[in-house]
């Protein structure tokens, strides 16, 4: 079984290196781009029986900063 999480900064929390992207656009001609907010993905290879509520006590306890970061789980 195999579980996605996507971790994203909260609103509100700066974004320096989404700002780098959106300024690196621009300089590359890509004008139309007002906001970059960049996060990341962690996919997860798990044994049979692994549920969501374990991997998001994965996510509370060690693969997201939950004071800055949230995040959504996808299993599949």
């Amino acid at each position: 079984m195999k579980a996605r999480v996507h971790v994203m900064l909260k609103n509100g929390v700066l974004d320096p290196q989404g700002e780098a992207v959106r300024h690196a656009l621009g300089a590359m001609g890509f004008d139309g781009v007002e906001g970059v907010r960049q996060g990341k993905v962690i996919e997860l290879d798990l044994a049979d029986g692994a549920t969501e509520a374990q991997v998001k006590d994965m996510c509370e306890k060690l693969l997201a900063n939950t004071v800055i970061e949230s995040y959504s789980v996808e299993m599949g």
